[in-house]
């Protein structure tokens, strides 16, 4: 019997070795699979175990299952979808190759990702920006006001200042605490303890030669300075004109009237006369302004004050057409008129009181008819003030210490004095200060869980408002109604109907599109002596338009590339050629087919802040497209990096394109540089302040020729918009990241690339509107859901 086991089990032995010699030799025998056979065809031969391109080898990595490494097809899928990879030179898949590739790895990638969900984790506490901050207290307190010097600039991350903001320092406790009194007590009224100023100084290269927008027609220069006067009572304007650097007032050669308004009815109109040496020469020293002051009764609340200067017609003949010339002052042109340089408000003298204002009508809901109503009415006022600054349904403890700076503060001060000092300790909360969303009790770490509706609202919110929810928001996050899908498309609907969602266009475009940066950019004043900061705020004014008119209008994000119309001023226009466009206003104007101004990459705002001071930029410029349009932002240089070798002049000045292949010659530098220059050269027909030119430096001909990551060849910008209109997901897909990045307060990252892909599918079904991306990004597994921490 044990004979007759050892024999059986031998035969078992022997027949499972002969099984899997079998299936081993039909394993080597069988043909691999077409994806794999792709991969060795035209990947291997840099990504194999001994070359490593990019640190990444292929030869052992499983095709049948992508999903075991996420990380790695992610990145495989985004060169291949830019067509980046294989690299230039290279054989390469044809078109068919490409597609079945792509296709069978974002399959298998989505499958893996719809088993296995991870939306990702916001920080559970995150600080409101200070534009967050701002539009909240407008919301709140129906309260207008400019915090940029009440609060620090906020620190940007993954190229949005609402990522990573969960500090909260000393000093910025400080500057909250001083921001909460300034702020309540301007919108209750309070007396304030002395009259306080504020000096409103304009750009030194502000011309002042023409109409100014929010001024009266008829005038030019000056400025509009919105205030919110704290009370009833008299204040002190004064104005101050521009000097030069003897503290003369410039461009004062013969008397000019100045008047001042408010809200836009003259209060007093002066003339300011230059003086006559001894020679019966004009000269304006610094006391020839001195009496532009006035002392008038306003009334509490926000008012404009405007100071500018009635226009003389004794000037130009209105058909004669001239080159436009700036003159702003002694370090360029001197100016030819006197202009405006500072206004100052200082006040309350003699204060009366304070009138019904649109934050007393907001705050107080009630009036106490005795002293022993005042608890019930400060209890109303507060809790409704509670919900809509945590943004949640409160509780009594929620109001309880509210309540208990209002018992202080009314005892010895009064009802108003004390609810002015309960909105202080709800303003300085970090139920109000910060966005927090906690996980719910006993989810284990790294367990996706769906956001309450509340959460949600708030979600909502700031990412299409940047502000706290409205009433009809929150009451359908506390009713339990917003993940109704129908309910919650609706709010997404009316939301993007709002004017607050202009936000959109002044936070997250402003800061995608690094408007943000023209401030700071300042071209060299001898070279470009008439760039001034009516250009550089013509240029961000029509930036800003452009992108409000997508959201606005529905329209395709495509059109961000090639809409066949802008937003022109005369200022603007006339820098760009553009005829037939007088006045200060902006207003929509047609582009022919083949205009180079189509689209964002035609515009005087991108191609200025991608720019050097002196000259144009390929690297900041193709970084720049990399980067915002195609989603593959190079890696940051290295730290020995030598700069860029000066130019020479006249005869002996070389073209960028010269410039640029001598510094590629350095094997530290021409990497990177192989795939950021080209992009960069197709813009080079515009000069470092985005006017259109045909021949650069020493006079030689503009080479705009440059290729995309791959290789495909194209001629300037119209070459280089074809190219990229011609893989439309890759835009679309980087701009949903870029906006999803801004709507999470989170990086996007690999795993999130499953919902950009879904979210990309449902807008081409529209033709990729602005609004269907948006419902689709906002019914997404990262915007709904969050991943449990610790």
């Amino acid at each position: 019997m044990a004979a007759k086991r050892w024999l059986t089990s031998w035969v078992v032995v022997v027949a499972t070795l002969v099984a899997g010699s079998s299936l081993r030799a039909i394993q080597q025998t069988a043909p691999a699979p077409p994806e794999r056979a792709l991969l060795d065809q035209y990947c291997i031969s840099c990504h194999n175990d001994r070359a490593k391109a990019g640190g990444l080898s292929l030869a052992s990595a499983d095709v049948s299952n992508v999903g075991a490494n996420p990380k790695q097809w992610e990145a495989a899928v985004r060169k291949l979808r830019a067509r980046a990879m294989p690299p230039a030179g290279a054989r390469r898949p044809d078109e068919r190759g490409y597609q079945q590739l792509i296709s069978y790895l974002e399959s298998g990638l989505d499958r893996w990702a719809a088993a296995h969900p991870d939306p990702g984790r916001t920080d559970t506490f995150r600080r409101l920006t200070r534009a967050e901050y701002q539009n909240a207290i407008r919301d709140l307190l129906a309260l207008d006001l400019d915090v940029t010097e009440l609060l620090p600039k906020d620190d940007a991350s993954y190229g949005f200042d609402n990522v990573g903001a969960v500090g909260l320092s000393p000093t910025l406790l400080e500057r909250y605490l001083a921001a909460a009194q300034k702020i309540t007590m301007l919108a209750v009224g309070s007396p304030v303890p002395a009259p306080g100023s504020r000096v409103v100084v304009l750009p030194v290269d502000l011309t002042q030669e023409d109409h100014l927008d929010g001024l009266p027609f008829g005038t030019r220069g000056g400025t509009a300075v919105q205030h919110t006067f704290p009370r009833d009572g008299q204040y002190d304007i004064q104005v101050r004109l521009m000097r030069n650097r003897n503290e003369n007032v410039e461009g004062l050669s013969e008397p000019h009237q100045i008047e001042i308004t408010l809200d836009g009815a003259r209060l007093q109109i002066f003339t300011v006369t230059p003086n006559r040496n001894r020679f019966g020469d004009y000269y304006a020293d610094e006391a020839v302004d001195q009496h532009l002051h006035l002392r008038t009764h306003v009334t509490a609340g926000p008012h404009v004050v405007g100071a500018t200067f009635p226009e003389q017609h004794a000037a130009l003949i209105e058909t004669e057409r001239q080159p436009y010339v700036a003159h702003f002052n002694m370090n360029r042109h001197p100016r030819i008129q006197p202009a405006v340089h500072s206004v100052s408000i200082a006040g309350p003298f003699e204060a009366e009181g304070v009138g019904e204002t649109p934050s007393r009508a907001r705050i107080f809901s009630c009036r106490p008819a005795s002293r022993s109503a005042e608890a019930a009415c400060a209890r109303t006022i507060v809790t409704a003030f509670a919900r809509r600054a945590y943004r949640r349904p409160v509780t009594e403890r929620d109001v309880a210490s509210p309540l208990q700076f209002f018992s202080r503060a009314s005892a010895s001060g009064g009802f108003e004095a004390g609810i002015e000092m309960a909105l202080r300790a709800l303003l300085t909360s970090p139920e109000f200060l910060f966005r927090v969303e906690g996980d719910p009790e006993g989810l284990t770490r790294g367990t996706p869980y769906r956001l309450s509706d509340v959460e949600l609202a708030s979600r909502l919110s700031f990412f299409l408002w940047s502000s706290i929810p409205d009433e009809q928001l929150l009451a359908a996050a506390e009713r339990g109604r917003l993940h109704d899908p129908a309910t919650l498309d609706a709010e997404v609907k009316r939301m993007l109907a709002d004017a607050r969602a202009d936000s959109l266009t002044t936070n997250f475009a402003s800061q995608w599109l690094y408007l943000r940066n023209l401030a700071a950019t300042e071209p060299n004043l001898r070279q470009f002596p008439d760039y001034d900061d009516n250009l550089r705020e013509g240029f961000r004014r029509e930036t800003e338009l452009f992108f409000q008119s997508i959201v606005q209008e529905n329209r395709s994000v495509l059109d961000l590339l090639d809409a066949d119309y802008t937003f022109l001023n005369e200022r603007v226009a006339r820098h760009y050629g553009v005829p037939n466009v007088y006045g200060d206003r902006f207003r929509r104007v047609s582009l022919p087919a083949d205009s180079e101004r189509r689209g964002l990459l035609g515009q005087g705002s991108i191609l200025t802040v991608t720019s050097h001071s002196t000259r144009t930029s390929p690297v900041k410029r193709g970084k720049w497209i990399l980067d915002n349009i195609m989603g593959m932002p190079p890696p940051p240089p290295p730290a020995d990096v030598p700069p860029l070798k000066e130019n020479g002049s006249g005869s002996r000045a070389q073209t960028m394109r010269q410039l640029m292949a001598e510094h590629r010659s350095n094997p530290a530098c021409a990497t990177c540089h192989a795939s950021i220059d080209p992009l960069g050269f197709a813009l080079e027909n515009f000069d470092p302040i985005g006017r259109w030119r045909t021949f650069s430096e020493g006079r030689q001909p503009v080479d705009a020729t440059g290729s995309m990551p791959g290789g495909a060849t194209f001629d300037g910008v119209r070459g280089l918009r074809k190219a990229l209109l011609a893989r439309p997901d890759v835009f679309v897909g980087t701009f949903t990241e870029k906006l999803l990045t801004y709507a999470l307060g989170r990086g996007v990252d690999y795993q999130d690339a499953p919902a950009v892909r879904q979210i990309r599918r449902d807008a081409a079904a529209d033709d990729y509107r602005f609004s269907t991306l948006i419902l689709a990004m906002v019914r997404s597994t990262p915007f709904q859901m969050r991943r449990a921490g610790d």
